[in-house]
């Protein structure tokens, strides 16, 4: 071999301890900050919170998560002196460009060796200087930096720069920050146009050097060329509904009302079954014994007298309209006397989708056959409550109890995992081992996913006796009956046999699936579905409780299956986003939106039909289609469908884009 690659561990940093005496909170076993699992964002230190690795090893999407609902829990206890420390941004006026020539600017990037290391900036540079129209051009070794932010906006000054061109990576992740440069310049912020040239260019062509500089050259000409063709946009204003609506009444749902009831904002908080709780009323007992019933009954009671939180409980969404900051929402609700469903109509800035999972109900292993088969939930029942039950089941003064992992998931139809089954299999199986210690329990599993420090309880059943057998995705266990005895056999992949288990109890550890009623949600909400109907994230890393839908948000099982404390974390990062809206009085609308020039529009209602938005409606009246600006993402499907060119979106009109790629 030519490489050894090491997956390695994480640790915690070399001064967490000395910062943790200074502090006054306890670490774990492991020397990471010491949370709760109902309580993952705190330490043991009131008033001190924890996120990313601090409190154990997480990747991006939960190290961003994590800190967006610390920054929850800060923001609820400063509620009351929000905003009197700050001051509004101003910037100079705008410069009017209207009569001017083009004077354009390119600034190229190395972005160190990332650009640098491939393609020939200068070259690229002296280049551009050559062109039409480029008044100054420059190469820059960062310059997403703060000092050539700087620089970029005193050669705008310096030369009377009104167009500027960046050559250097994704507008995806950089474009606000060039724009911000902009308005402190003088400049409109749409005045600015950006060349990939490291995506697109060095990343893709590392072995061609020689060509990877032409392609930046290419890229460098057809940005200029339309950035000679841009025009000033404006943003649109709208005034923001301080209201919160949040769909689902689980722990994801309350959890994140409280956070933005704790705020100052009022929620509507929306629960189809007749009492809050979700999934999480089926839960007993927890790994590190803290009882689930007394957290749950503490959420919901909080809830419940919490005079800015109006619970509705047997509600059904009907109808969802508007934008962020001023959404209209239609309910049927019930009330308590099982009275025809009432229809209210709710208005609020923004909206939390915590529509929670369902326990897949299997159609194997004898699972509705033999009412010795249950699920996992429905053994933590019989653990938790249901006594004389559980003594008819386990009657034997040494049970056995097999348990199967990857039901229903993991397959050719629910490929994902289902996250938490591991775990609830050790802990269900410490539970019947702390209940009677010569209980025999067999856990069959494909891998064990017992992540973080779950790992010790893993371990932790193990030596307390419990047997670990792996099979393999082709050869599952078969579960049979036999004159009233359940038996499953199950092939050995180390001993190469197949081994027969006489059991008092088989137990599915089933797979978490959305609720069918996302599918209808989604469409209401103009949101993504992934492949296996869960909500889908704006962006994983970025953005991981974000939509692209403006003011839309999602958290808990709604989003993937996950454990408690990741939920909880979640939801009050939702609510910490949702909070960054509605402590607004107004909000700013994308000016790069599209526009329908009425007199080539024929109301044929292509445009309509096409939008992911519902932002493009056809007046009946007029019969020419009409752009909701508020709604509009800027997409650019309504103008490669309109078969008349009545539609396009600014900063990326017809001529625009024509006249960069007549350049190449």
């Amino acid at each position: 071999f030519d490489l050894v690659v090491l997956s390695v561990g994480l640790e915690p940093p070399g001064d967490l301890k000395s910062l943790a005496e200074r502090l006054s909170i306890r670490l774990n076993g492991y020397g990471f900050c010491d949370t709760q699992e109902f309580k993952v964002l705190e330490s043991s230190r009131p008033g001190i919170f924890v996120c990313g690795a601090a409190s154990g090893p997480k990747d991006i999407p939960e190290t961003v998560t994590g800190a967006s609902g610390a920054a929850a829990e800060v923001a609820a206890l400063l509620e009351s002196v929000r905003g009197s420390l700050t001051a509004e941004k101003t910037y100079p006026p705008e410069i009017d460009i209207r009569g001017e020539p083009p004077r354009i600017g390119v600034f190229v990037c190395h972005c160190g060796i990332n650009i640098g290391g491939v393609v020939n900036v200068p070259e690229v540079v002296e280049y551009a200087r050559g062109l039409p129209y480029v008044a100054y051009a420059e190469d820059n070794l960062y310059t997403c930096s703060q000092d050539t932010q700087e620089r970029i906006r005193d050669k705008i000054r310096e030369h009377r720069l009104n167009r500027v061109v960046i050559a250097s990576c994704s507008p995806r992740t950089h474009e606000p920050l060039f724009q911000e440069t902009m308005r402190e310049a003088g400049l409109n912020p749409y005045l600015l146009e950006m060349a990939n040239i490291r995506d697109q260019c060095s990343w893709v062509h590392m072995e061609q050097p020689r060509e990877a500089t032409q392609k930046a050259k290419d890229l460098v000409r057809m940005a200029i060329r339309k950035a000679f063709l841009l025009q000033p946009l404006e943003e649109m204003k709208l005034a923001v509904n301080k209201n919160a609506l949040v769909i689902g009444a689980g722990v994801a749902g309350m959890t994140a009302a409280l956070a933005l009831s704790r705020q100052g904002f009022p929620v509507f908080l929306i629960e189809r079954q007749s009492q809050p709780g979700g999934n999480f009323r089926n839960i007993y007992s927890s790994l590190d014994g803290q009882d689930p019933r007394v957290f749950l009954n503490s959420l919901i009671g909080k809830v419940k007298s919490d005079k800015k939180i109006k619970l509705y409980t047997n509600a059904e969404i009907e109808q969802i309209e508007g934008y962020v900051g001023n959404f209209k929402t239609t309910i049927a609700a019930k009330d308590r006397g099982g009275a025809e469903p009432e229809s209210v109509e709710l208005e609020h800035g923004v909206i939390i989708v915590a529509t929670g999972a369902t326990e897949y109900k299997p159609s194997e292993y004898l699972y509705g056959e033999n009412p010795r088969v249950l699920t996992q939930l429905q053994l933590e029942s019989l653990l938790g409550e249901r006594r004389e039950e559980r003594e008819t089941l386990l009657s034997h003064l040494s049970p056995t109890v097999v348990m199967i992992q990857c039901v229903g998931s993991r397959d050719q139809q629910r490929p994902y995992c289902s996250r938490v089954c591991c775990t609830q299999a050790v802990k269900n199986a410490l539970k019947i081992k702390e209940n009677n210690p010569d209980a025999n329990i067999y856990i069959l599993y494909r891998d064990i996913r017992t992540y973080g420090f779950r790992e010790e309880y893993y371990r932790k059943a193990r030596e307390q006796g419990v047997i670990f057998i792996r099979y393999e995705e082709m050869e599952k266990p078969r579960v049979e009956e036999a004159d009233g005895q359940l038996r499953v056999l199950v092939k050995d992949q180390v001993l190469g046999e197949t081994l027969r288990i006489d059991t008092d109890l088989v137990v599915l550890s089933s797979a978490m699936v959305p609720p069918a009623g996302n599918r209808d949600l989604a469409q209401m909400l103009k949101v993504p579905l992934n492949d296996d109907d869960f909500f889908l994230e704006a962006h994983v890393k970025l953005r991981p409780v974000d939509f692209a839908t403006d003011g839309v948000f999602v958290c808990g099982l709604a989003h993937a299956p996950k454990a408690v404390e990741e939920t909880v974390a979640q939801a009050s990062a939702a609510a910490s986003r949702a909070a960054t809206i509605l402590s607004k009085s107004f909000i700013k609308v994308e000016g790069k939106v599209a526009s329908v020039r009425e007199s080539r529009c024929t109301g044929c209602g292509m445009c309509e039909a096409v939008c992911p938005y519902n932002a493009v409606k056809v007046d009946p009246e007029k019969m020419v289609a009409a752009v909701n600006e508020a709604l509009c993402k800027g997409c650019g499907v309504c103008s490669a469908t309109c078969r008349s060119g009545a539609i396009d979106v600014r900063g990326f009109t017809d001529n625009e884009i024509l006249a960069a790629v007549e350049t190449v």
